[in-house]
């Protein structure tokens, strides 16, 4: 099945008080969407003049999250159907985690291969709790829960229908997109990869400054 990546750059980053979204920030001399687009590259290897070999067309983002998903959900469906190609496998990752692995996105592929959802996500080691109006309401079993990260690889099909389902329903406001298809595609069990801690998602100063030494402990060959 082909496979097609999508990075997820529209946001304004206004959590992180920067002059410019965050995207745009540099992490180790590169931007944080120059990183993200070289692990999908295969091999984190620019070609000559600076450009990325499998990078085929930037699509201008939505004004929610949802919005930059299904504006590339439409121009993935565009392109494969000038191919001949009825469907694909497509990989949606956030700009703002530049530290996704090689193994984490060859993991989301080959379980791609197998289900139609795939999440990737790491344990908590926090105890987490559920809260209404300021009062603890439940503490879940700890070892229920996970933390979600990206890529989420999804059968374009499924995602493209899961979104339409959820462009009816102005009441609901995803963050992610497996909580698009556990909502509206109920029956679609969504499996989950093991994520990193390195997979990090930049959103306040000191995300940054924590991902320069984990950029730092892999360029020495050191991984979580």
């Amino acid at each position: 099945m082909r496979m097609v990546a999508v990075v997820l750059a529209g946001g304004s980053g206004q959590r992180f008080g920067a002059d410019v979204p965050k995207q745009l920030l540099r992490l180790g001399g590169k931007t944080l969407i120059e990183h993200c687009v070289a692990a999908f590259d295969e091999a984190t290897k620019l070609l000559d003049g600076g450009g990325y070999g499998k990078l085929t067309a930037i699509v201008e983002g939505g004004t929610t999250r949802p919005g930059s998903t299904r504006r590339a959900i439409g121009a993935v469906r565009a392109r494969i159907s000038a191919m001949g190609i009825s469907d694909c496998g497509v990989l949606l990752h956030d700009a703002a985690r530049p530290l996704v692995g090689q193994r984490t996105i060859a993991d989301c592929v080959a379980a791609l291969g197998e289900a139609d959802a795939i999440g990737v996500a790491v344990p908590t080691s926090d105890t987490i709790v559920v809260v209404n109006d300021g009062v603890m309401t439940q503490i879940p079993r700890r070892d229920t829960l996970l933390r979600c990260q990206t890529p989420q690889a999804f059968r374009l099909s499924l995602i493209a229908r899961a979104h339409e389902r959820a462009l009816a329903d102005p009441d609901f406001t995803p963050t992610d997109d497996c909580g698009v298809v556990l909502r509206y595609l109920p029956d679609v069990p969504v499996h989950v990869v093991a994520g990193s801690e390195d997979n990090l998602k930049i959103t306040y100063p000191r995300d940054l400054a924590i991902a320069e030494t984990l950029l730092r402990d892999q360029d020495r060959g050191i991984s979580s």
